[in-house]
């Protein structure tokens, strides 16, 4: 426990004593040099077995506390679009963003697949606002990364709006899951869609870009010395050779929302 605390998930980790054999059994997909500096050498008392450990959820199938980045819909046929980050009021409420476009207020958001409510939407934005609130249920201050299918988060640490010119921002959706490299082109763009006129708003290039059922996934910064991930907006549209974000600093202005952490 304490190698994840202080270097992240990048490994697995699963540890128990086995009353059968008298040893402790350690699955985990780390390499060698970290297994021994967790374990020790002693393999007459540690058994080691190279394997990952999984979640028995998934980015399509989340449970409580719901992250951001997974697949969520309508419990009746309905679009698909992704949850994007956890936020807060003043007294501590949490709130999931997510677009505006996806849902109306009162509607009843569930998990893609397994149905789960993940809560009720309000403070629709749209025309002029693609974002809105998903309430009632408890939210994580983590988002997906890895592919449409992970079951692997990373701590969202803060937010901010992010600055032009920036070559490796990401976002992770459950159709196209985590991608990097995307060039922040202009914060001041405007973008209309049958939803309505949205401005000011992020326009970025690059890299692998959201598709359909994206809408609403986090569109962030990774940390430069930890696996901690900053918000800087959430994705709204894409067209061409270019997607579209609202920016941070509209959302939390907007709901009078902070990011949770």
């Amino acid at each position: 426990m304490d190698y994840v605390k202080g270097n992240g998930t990048k490994y697995t980790f699963g540890a128990y004593a086995d009353a059968t054999t008298g040893k402790v059994v350690v699955e985990t997909d780390a390499p060698s040099e970290v297994v021994a500096s967790v374990v020790g050498v002693d393999r007459g008392v540690v058994d080691v077995r190279k394997q990952g450990v999984a979640d028995n959820f998934s980015r399509r199938d989340d449970v409580p506390s719901f992250w951001g980045g997974a697949g969520i819909t309508l419990s009746a046929p309905s679009a698909r679009c992704s949850s994007g980050y956890t936020v807060q009021d003043s007294v501590g409420t949490r709130f999931q963003v997510t677009a505006g476009h996806c849902f109306t207020n009162g509607q009843t958001a569930v998990t893609e697949l397994g149905g789960r409510v993940v809560g009720t939407i309000s403070g629709n934005g749209l025309p002029s606002q693609d974002m809105e609130l998903i309430s009632g249920q408890s939210y994580g201050s983590f988002i997906y990364i890895g592919g449409v299918d992970s079951g692997t988060g990373a701590h969202v640490a803060s937010a901010g709006d992010p600055v032009v010119g920036f070559a490796n921002y990401c976002h992770s959706g459950r159709t196209t899951g985590e991608n990097c490299g995307h060039t922040a082109t202009s914060v001041t763009a405007t973008v209309c869609t049958s939803s309505g006129c949205k401005s000011p708003v992020i326009a970025f290039t690059g890299g692998v870009l959201p598709q359909g059922g994206d809408s609403g996934s986090p569109f962030y910064v990774n940390s430069v010395s930890a696996p901690d991930k900053h918000i800087r907006g959430h994705v709204i549209a894409i067209g061409g050779g270019t997607a579209y974000a609202e920016l941070w600093s509209r959302v939390s202005a907007r709901f009078g929302v902070s990011i949770a952490t």
